[in-house]
């Protein structure tokens, strides 16, 4: 009999320690009043699927925006850590933004791995894991997509092509839009594209496929998109293929060519234009 209570009083520890470690690893509620970074959000198995969310004080379902951001580095390089530069000049000009910024799998050079798309189907893959977050995270679903040069190609990419009436507007500066006009044109992004997507010949559809220009419908979203006039990485000839798309769609835009920069711009040049921006968004987004 003794020997029996002592396993009884056993399993009963056992349990009270099973309930207790349930209770510890529940989810706390997020409190809305309070700013909150949440780094290397894990969106999937790879090590590259990660995201970093930044929440604002006093945030709601109603009225905080949010704004996704993709790096840039010619699809082989860059980390969501690029956003941190641009955060402060974001914050400048706009009020009550959660800021959201995603990696994606890198194309591998050397081991030929990770190859086109699957840095578009990354993207698809964290979209959806945000969307299922913004009641948990206390923000709105009044989404805006943004990115740079790649990451502006995949901003592009995804809210024409892939996008199921998430993303309200779509930001991208010197962006790629047509892969294939992108492979004539630069001997580098050629031999990148080469290797990333495959002979532009033989996988003449793929490139097709992975080219935002081919997807603008007059449904599209309302774009803005900013291009320096002697960019030797991504020529000017993109974004004005991509303004002349989205006008023959009747689709919203803003569009700024800055004459004699290049892929890139001064902290002085970025806050005009986000200034510029963020007018934009509000006139789709109130």
């Amino acid at each position: 009999m003794k020997n029996l209570r002592s396993r009884f009083s056993f399993a009963i520890l056992i349990l009270v320690f099973l309930f207790s470690s349930c209770q510890e690893d529940a989810e706390v509620p997020l409190d809305p009043s309070v700013a909150l970074e949440l780094t290397d959000l894990s969106y999937g198995m790879s090590d590259r699927k990660r995201m970093d969310v930044f929440l604002p004080a006093n945030r709601s379902s109603e009225r905080t925006k949010v704004l996704i951001w993709i790096h840039g580095g010619a699809w082989i390089d860059g980390d969501k850590s690029e956003f941190r530069d641009f955060k402060p000049l974001f914050e400048s000009v706009q009020e009550d933004y959660a800021y959201i910024s995603i990696n994606y799998r890198l194309f591998n050079l050397v081991g030929n791995l990770n190859k086109f798309p699957s840095q578009e189907d990354d993207v698809k893959a964290a979209i959806k894991f945000i969307r299922s977050k913004l009641s948990e995270w206390n923000v709105s679903d009044k989404v805006v997509l943004a990115g740079a040069s790649a990451g502006g190609h995949l901003a592009l990419l995804h809210s024409y092509k892939n996008d199921d009436n998430f993303v309200d507007v779509c930001v991208a500066l010197f962006p790629p839009t047509d892969l294939i006009m992108l492979a004539q044109t630069n001997a580098f992004a050629g031999i990148l594209l080469n290797s990333m997507i495959g002979d532009i010949n033989s996988q003449q559809q793929l490139y097709i496929d992975s080219s935002p220009l081919n997807f603008i419908t007059n449904n599209s979203v309302p774009t803005a998109f900013f291009h320096g006039t002697i960019d030797t990485v991504v020529p000017v000839s993109q974004s004005q293929e991509l303004e002349r798309v989205l006008g023959e769609n009747n689709v919203s835009k803003l569009v700024q060519y800055f004459p004699g920069k290049g892929h890139g711009f001064s902290d002085q040049t970025y806050l005009a234009l986000l200034r510029d921006t963020e007018t934009f968004i509000r006139q789709h987004l109130p």
